[in-house]
């Protein structure tokens, strides 16, 4: 064989052995735990990172590798406190807060919650020596602003309907001042995630949109009723503070006292599934 020819064949080795390694990473990247995403997330090594183009908060796009696994993640590092703040929309916010350690608050509870599929993984970690909170990269085809532009239907509208029932409850739960439709990602398979809560757990008791408290599926019903407070304390005690926790609560309580009260009107089969 000549030397072209054993380069070529060198070549065409070589970028076999390169397909067959990224199809392994995807592979291996899909099968992982959520511990095992959670352990990757804090110690894998970052490689490349770029602005995202969209939030308020700019989040920023870490490309992260432990040399086995090559993964995308979010990491938001906004950490604000303030008197008082003027808001976009023209309201006044008294004691505002904009934090990413809402994120792993909010992550935390819907561990809690068995919600933490609609969820990404949010770990604590530190970047370009900033703490803040770093999410894995989700597999979405658009979010909830974009489909509404281009006027998308999802093809099974129940199971649409019931996926976006439990994030409405969660976003009431959580008291989240933000929940924009860029924060609801949408997969090819038309499995929705909830993003971005750095703005969520103020310390109010009233639910902010009672009316979208509709229908609910009975498990997340029963994890919401026992729901205890200390639990939720000790697990989120680096970033809640007690009386926001409280307010959690009280607000936990008036969705459940609503389910309740839809339930006695219309029936338990008209209000859970």
């Amino acid at each position: 064989m000549n030397r072209l020819g054993y380069f070529g064949k060198a070549i065409f080795v070589t970028l076999a052995l390169l397909l067959a390694a990224v199809i392994g990473t995807a592979q291996d990247a899909d099968t992982l735990t959520k511990d095992q995403i959670k352990e990757f997330l804090v110690n894998a090594k970052i490689v490349s990172a770029r602005e995202s183009p969209k939030g308020v908060t700019r989040p920023t796009r870490l490309t992260l590798t432990d040399g086995r696994i090559t993964h995308d993640a979010s990491f938001q590092g906004i950490n604000e406190y303030k008197p008082s703040q003027q808001l976009a929309s023209g309201r006044t916010e008294m004691n505002f807060s904009d934090s990413y350690k809402y994120n792993i608050a909010a992550y935390l509870l819907s561990e809690m919650l068995g919600m933490d599929d609609m969820l990404p993984v949010y770990v604590e970690r530190k970047y370009q020596g900033t703490t803040g909170s770093v999410s894995w990269w989700l597999p979405v085809k658009m979010d909830e602003e974009g489909r509404l532009k281009q006027k998308l239907q999802p093809p099974d509208a129940e199971a649409w309907n019931r996926q976006m029932c439990r994030i409405r409850i969660f976003d009431e739960l959580v008291d989240d001042t933000d929940p924009n439709l860029t924060n609801v990602l949408i997969g090819a398979d038309w499995k929705v995630w909830r993003i971005d809560f750095t703005r969520a757990f103020r310390q109010d008791d009233r639910l902010r949109n009672p009316n979208n408290i509709v229908r609910c599926d009975r498990q997340l019903l029963e994890k919401l009723k026992a729901l205890d407070a200390n639990e939720v304390s000790e697990k989120t005690r680096r970033y809640l503070t007690k009386e926001t926790v409280k307010s959690l609560m009280r607000r936990r309580d008036q969705i459940v006292a609503r389910f309740q009260q839809l339930i006695a009107e219309k029936g338990e089969d008209a209000m859970l599934y």
